[in-house]
């Protein structure tokens, strides 16, 4: 594409699109980090958004490349606002979780984890299961499970 020629809106909507896929991803990368920032991790960062494959997707100084940016601004604010909304939504945390990872402690019914392998999911607690269905053979066309144990 040259730089005369007028980008069309579906070029700019997939430009602003792939913009903030990466932005909601750069959000996401950082959020999950398990180390203190380095230095590398800029030069990473800034190869990343604007490298030398975006600038050959989306040429300097184009529409295309605004699109892009615009896209990574929404996307990285974007993932923010919706993690700002599920937390403001959680009776377990609060304000202070974005500073240092504050949040309330689990009630004595609960944990945090799965449970060990046989004690069922914990979404099921209190749950009982469903009885086997009653009858002769003919009125269930499932059967008991003795009969379908012999089959």
């Amino acid at each position: 594409m040259s730089e005369t020629q007028a980008a069309s809106i579906i070029q700019i909507l997939g430009a602003g699109g792939f913009g903030s896929l990466i932005g909601w991803y750069i959000y996401y990368i950082n959020r999950h980090r398990k180390e203190d920032v380095k230095l590398n991790d800029l030069v990473t960062l800034v190869g990343i958004i604007g490298g030398g494959a975006v600038l050959t997707l989306f040429p300097a100084r184009s529409d295309l490349f605004g699109a892009y940016g615009i896209g990574l601004a929404v996307g990285f604010f974007g993932y923010f606002c919706v993690l700002n909304f599920y937390v403001s939504k959680s009776q377990a945390f609060h304000g202070d979780w974005f500073l240092d990872g504050r949040c309330k402690k689990p009630c004595a019914d609960e944990q945090i984890g799965s449970l060990p392998m046989g004690q069922g999911d914990v979404r099921d607690k209190g749950k009982k299961p469903a009885d086997p269905p009653i009858g002769p053979v003919e009125d269930n066309p499932m059967g008991t499970a003795d009969d379908r144990n012999e089959a």
